[in-house]
């Protein structure tokens, strides 16, 4: 079979240096997959993170990846290494009946009257926060909106309020050392990225599984207590272990894309000003008493179609990755259009 599929011709592209291929430009680079996509069409061959690699832009490619071919692919085969020991066995990692079987006992916590029970939260965080922003005046969209987004996915996973700063502030620096060690080079040595982000991930680890024995003992309405009871139709529900390493990719899913999209979202705002003003006109019709519901996020029609155009324009999830089933040594990345994202904007915070 092998000897078969070498003789097939390859995408164009190339394997870059020896052993290494093209992993330097493509972690320094972050306009690395546009610019070969630009010069080689959307389906490019390298080499990258130690594998054979091809990439795939476009929705076509993500049609044939994510639905139609989704079979011939294997997640957990197609991750580097580093994803593998940072975010340990995890949904992110799973493929086949094993993935729909942990899913399915992850689902309880995003039933839609879960759903309902977190906006309260959402809403009391936030306002906390605009406050906070009226009285710094200027700041990093960016920092503030990690802050911002990681308490409020913490809170609703755990429970616990994140009343001490330098906890915070803390755990979401473990979040960006995890982050960072994610597509560096395996080294773990003094100083270097995959190191701190070994460390970053016991720390977390070490938070999460106290959270859940708190959890274990005095069960609550938020998303970790839905997780420990959830149960499949055998009975068997998650043990400690997947219960930690769950909840550790769920605290890193529910944060990291969503800070990417509310950056982009406030610089589009400053630098679309007509959107802003039709965005704001929206808010001042909505007739709201007391808390936030469901029913009035339904009216935000028009801040919900600029919230999907940002999406559009720029990725919250640049690429993702699988392997070929067949072969599992070589990777396919699937990409979308890349797009920047400045940090910093002067949109006036205003309450009323």
């Amino acid at each position: 079979m092998a000897a078969h599929a070498s003789t097939r011709p390859l995408p164009p592209g190339s394997n870059g240096l020896p052993f290494i291929g093209e992993t330097l430009r493509f972690l320094s680079d972050p306009t690395y997959l546009t610019h070969r996509t630009q010069q080689h069409g959307p389906i490019v061959r390298t080499h990258i993170l130690f594998k054979p690699t091809v990439v795939m832009s476009g929705a076509e490619a993500n049609r044939f990846i994510l639905s139609t071919h989704m079979n011939h692919f294997s997640w957990k085969e197609g991750w580097p290494v580093t994803f593998k020991t940072l975010l340990g066995n995890s949904l992110f990692l799973q493929d086949g009946d094993e993935h729909r079987q942990k899913r399915k006992l992850l689902m309880p916590a995003f039933h839609r009257e879960a759903l309902r029970n977190y906006l309260t939260t959402m809403e009391t965080l936030t306002a906390r926060y605009l406050e906070r922003w009226e009285r710094l005046g200027e700041f990093e969209w960016f920092d503030e909106n990690k802050r911002l987004t990681f308490e409020i996915a913490c809170t609703l996973l755990t429970g616990s309020t994140m009343d001490d700063d330098a906890q915070t502030a803390q755990l979401s620096q473990h979040f960006t050392d995890l982050t960072n060690g994610l597509t560096s080079l395996p080294l773990n040595l003094p100083g270097m990225p995959y190191a701190r982000a070994l460390k970053a991930r016991d720390a977390l680890l070490a938070y999460i599984e106290a959270r859940v024995r708190e959890r274990v003992a005095n069960p609550g309405a938020d998303a970790l207590s839905l997780l420990i009871l959830a149960r499949d139709e055998n009975g068997e529900g998650l043990s400690m272990q997947e219960l930690v390493v769950q909840a550790l990719l769920l605290l890193f899913a529910g944060h990291e894309t969503t800070t990417s999209m509310l950056t982009s979202f406030c610089m589009c705002l400053a630098q679309q000003p007509e959107v802003w003003a039709k965005a704001r006109a929206e808010q001042e019709t909505l007739t709201i008493d007391g808390a936030l519901t469901v029913d009035h996020l339904k009216q935000m029609t028009y801040l919900e179609q600029v919230l999907k155009e940002v999406e559009r324009l720029y990725a919250r999830c640049r690429a993702a990755s699988a392997a070929w089933s067949s072969r599992s040594s070589s990777t396919v990345i699937m990409s979308r259009k890349a797009g920047a994202c400045c940090t910093r904007s002067r949109l006036p915070i205003t309450m009323r």
